[in-house]
């Protein structure tokens, strides 16, 4: 089998879970960091300067981690990262979804608020490949990026108060389970890997305290990144889902928390996404922004665990949403009503219950709105 490329980086966040999926289906690579090539002939036929970029050996191009996975998935995967218990498959989707939505502000957060006390870490990985006159405009991007994620002086203190708390919840679920829904690694494990290994499990501040708090959720950021199953301390369990979709009263803890961090930053969200549909009235297939590389639309007043700031809105989280909702209504009567109360008790119903009025779709590798709803 002729390995694919991957365009990425040691530091990148959605490097880390596309490269851990590539290892775990054991899909050959060869990783290539954004070159000259990546630039003159890739950035073209993608429309815009972003990572992980998959290019097949037949030459087509996949970009985005969702449609990575989704592509090799497929093609037939040696081991599927969608469960086949409905409530699994939907929670997979969820753990998703809160990845981006809720983790990204941690991970940004323990990268940049930090960066004094890991300088020469970050400065090497950005200089790496690029050169330090572009690794320092880089560098300085991403740290824009902080308050429209909500990392302001007077957010941290609760974003590591929730950070410390989710690491206290995982490390007991990993303490009786090897990945979230049994011997397999799921979607919610890919997803959750980006910001829990790149940043927060790699740099070297949120990484020592990873270690030290929490080392049963460093040991899954190890095991993720094997080729194997990786699981010789939990002796005979299986490599595989949990029968008869079962989920882990360990999880359980680990979901209300998702749950009181979605909310009510989703919902208001999704309330300044009315208005710009009413408003703008966007045609179906058109892209999200004018401009490719510009992912967001606006931005809206909410809150993080009571305390005020200006969120950044970005449709792409809608394709996100969508893809848990997709999946609920195709379940059966029952598996959706097993599936709903454990989300209603969980406080995830509203993923299920608010309108939205617009579908985001990806059209040659960009965001493109879908049909009104």
């Amino acid at each position: 089998m002729q390995p694919v490329t991957l365009y990425g980086a040691p530091h990148s966040l959605y490097t880390g879970k596309t490269r851990a999926y590539l290892r775990k289906q054991g899909i050959p690579y060869v990783e290539r960091a954004a070159d000259s090539r990546f630039r003159a002939e890739i950035v073209p036929k993608i429309g815009r300067g972003i990572i992980p970029v998959v290019e097949l050996p037949d030459g087509t191009i996949v970009q985005d981690t969702v449609d990575i996975l989704d592509h090799f998935e497929r093609a037939g995967a040696r081991i599927s990262a969608y469960p086949p218990g409905p409530r699994q498959r939907i929670l997979a989707h969820v753990a998703e979804l809160y990845a981006v939505v809720g983790l990204t502000r941690h991970a940004m957060h323990y990268r940049w608020s930090h960066a004094d006390r890991q300088d020469r870490f970050l400065q090497d990985a950005f200089t790496a490949g690029s050169g330090a006159d572009q690794a320092a405009k880089v560098m300085a991007r991403m740290q824009s990026y902080l308050p429209m994620l909500g990392v302001t002086p007077a957010t941290v203190p609760a974003i590591e108060a929730s950070y410390l708390e989710l690491l206290d919840l995982l490390e007991a679920h990993f303490a009786q389970h090897p990945y979230l829904f049994g011997g397999a690694p799921s979607l919610g494990d890919y997803g959750l890997l980006g910001p829990l290994f790149a940043h927060l499990g790699r740099d070297p501040v949120p990484a020592d305290l990873m270690k030290r708090r929490a080392p049963k959720v460093y040991r899954w950021v190890e095991r993720m990144n094997a080729p194997d199953p990786d699981i010789p301390e939990f002796g005979d369990y299986a490599a595989t889902y949990l029968a008869g979709d079962a989920i882990p009263e360990t999880l359980e803890p680990v979901y209300r928390h998702m749950a009181s961090e979605l909310f009510p930053e989703l919902a208001d969200k999704l309330a300044m996404l009315r208005q710009f549909v009413a408003d703008a009235d966007p045609q179906e297939g058109a892209p999200v922004t004018e401009r490719p590389h510009r992912r967001i639309i606006g931005s809206v007043a909410t809150v993080f665990r009571g305390i005020a700031f200006e969120s950044g809105v970005q449709p792409y989280v809608l394709y996100l949403w969508q893809r848990v909702t997709d999946a609920f209504e195709q379940l059966e009567p029952p598996s959706a009503a097993a599936t709903r109360e454990w989300l209603d008790n969980a406080g995830l119903a509203p993923l299920l219950d608010l309108h939205r009025p617009i579908r985001v779709e990806r059209n040659q590798h960009l965001e493109v709105w879908g049909r009104k709803l």
